[in-house]
């Protein structure tokens, strides 16, 4: 078996799984249906394995720690990591990519596979990548379809150029745009139709050549960002300049619709871009009366329905429930029949007219360091847990406007504040007053949580002035 790079593209928003999924935060990272988040599930399916090399991921500079983190959780030490200035779709995205892999290896094999995706059968998948590097040695670029099991209208289409009986690849006759239910039904019937994943295996040299004779227009702008890129902390920034004049297209538009040399390998071992909440309840496996509970959450008297509190604190009961959706966090709740599972971004759309944090944002606030979460805000205060991991640093740095009282409830804080350095240990409290240049550090083994008090006339997170940071942000920066 040829070496495969694995390519996870990991950078989108996940508006239809609200409120779980958010801008700050998406599905990919979640924990939806196991301990794991998709974008680890994904990474462990394309790691560890014979003929598969460390994972690429491709990322924006929001979820740049993120993806370290969970990768590292997992033992994944990454090929590379590129970060994205800003969202282009998928196609400059792995257009960067080949050309990063090109200056190492024309001839190798790039497997490209979307973070938020989940096949169950791991094993499965990587036997069906196997097949379909048969067909790169003729310069093939290979679709990977999904034989359908019900009339989706949500899914683009792969249909194919002959039987799809047997092993080996199959000849791509043509794309398919998503379908209304009658056209999806029939396709069902026909058997000649799979469902597209979104999912990609070519050599290097091949989709680059692909891109010459179809989307030329963004090797230029790509190519320089690529040639210009910077390494910081690891990470490969591409250039925003020449970025920013690279058409926002996905792969399929740009250059497969137009390639010839497609084919496709059927694969029906488990698939679903969990792209709903209806796929979430159809995926998690509904009991024997069609219920789905999780979290703190009670079905009663329910019937094909899913609950979800994903809150210690929030007790979620349904009573008489059918074909509904119910979703709880401590900031949102969401309340839709399962049939408009795919409208939940009207949602997202309208608490953004409403200027509404929820839309986007969680109570919880990742950094590189750790996290923090806001328990009370006034009009001149605001109250937080903090948690730092193990080894980990803030900032050095001061405000304008607030003071800040800390007080260790787990583990060892190593204080700096203006000129002196202290360890202030857990049931201890710390005051920094306004304007002191001051940084907290995690020097354990465990992870440290504080409860910090705020008080001045304001306590927005930009009132931020930062002297020092390993984590290389700027003025204005959070955390």
């Amino acid at each position: 078996m040829k070496t495969i790079t694995p390519v996870i593209l990991c950078g989108g928003s996940g508006t239809r799984l609200w409120p779980v999924s958010r801008k700050s935060f998406p599905k990919q990272f979640a924990s939806l249906l196991e301990e794991e988040s998709l974008f680890q599930k994904t990474a462990m399916r394309l790691s560890g394995a014979a003929g598969f090399d460390k994972p690429i991921a491709v990322t924006n500079s929001d979820f740049r720690f993120i993806v370290t983190e969970q990768l590292a959780a997992v033992g994944i030490d990454p090929g590379a990591i590129l970060i994205e200035p800003e969202g282009r779709n998928t196609a400059p995205a792995v257009l960067a990519t080949a050309l990063y892999l090109h200056a190492k290896d024309p001839d190798a094999a790039m497997l490209v596979a979307p973070a938020d995706h989940e096949i169950g059968d791991a094993a499965a998948f990587r036997a069906a990548v196997e097949t379909g590097l048969k067909a790169l040695e003729a310069g093939k670029l290979v679709l990977f379809g999904i034989r359908p099991d019900r009339p989706e209208t949500g899914y683009g289409y792969l249909e194919l150029d002959a039987s799809d009986e047997g092993e080996g690849t199959v000849p791509l006759k043509r794309f398919v745009e998503k379908p209304d239910a009658a056209t999806a039904a029939k396709m069902l019937e026909s058997g000649g139709f799979l469902w597209n994943a979104g999912i990609f295996l070519f050599r290097v040299k091949d989709i680059l050549a692909a891109f010459e004779a179809h989307a030329s227009h963004l090797v230029a702008p790509v190519t320089a960002a690529v040639t210009e890129a910077d390494v910081d902390l690891g990470f490969l920034r591409l250039a925003a300049k020449p970025w920013s004049q690279a058409e926002d297209i996905s792969i399929d538009y740009a250059v497969m619709e137009k390639a010839e040399a497609l084919e496709v390998v059927p694969f029906d071992a488990g698939w679903s871009d969990l792209g709903g909440w209806d796929a979430i309840w159809r995926e998690a496996g509904p009991d024997e009366r069609g219920n789905v509970t999780h979290g703190s959450a009670t079905a009663i008297d329910c019937k094909d329905s899913l609950l979800r509190s994903d809150s210690d604190t929030v007790e979620l009961v349904g009573i008489g429930l059918e074909d509904m959706v119910a979703v709880a966090m401590n900031d949102a709740v969401l309340v839709a029949p399962k049939d408009r599972a795919q409208d939940v971004k009207l949602a997202v759309n309208a608490l953004k007219k409403k200027g509404a944090r929820q839309a986007v944002e969680f109570p919880k606030d990742r950094r590189p360091w750790g996290w923090f979460e806001s328990l009370v805000v006034g009009s001149r205060f605001q109250v937080k847990r903090i948690v730092v991991h193990p080894g980990a640093s803030l900032s050095l740095q001061s405000h304008f406007h607030r003071s800040e009282h800390w007080i260790v409830v787990e583990g060892t804080a190593k204080v700096t504040c203006d000129d002196t350095v202290k360890l202030v240990t857990e049931n201890e409290s710390i005051y920094i007053p306004l304007g002191a240049k001051h940084r907290m550090e995690n020097p354990g083994k465990v992870p440290m949580v504080l409860i910090e008090v705020q008080t001045g006339s304001y306590v927005g997170e930009d009132d931020i002035v930062r002297y020092e940071d390993v984590y290389s942000r700027g003025q204005g920066a959070k955390g």
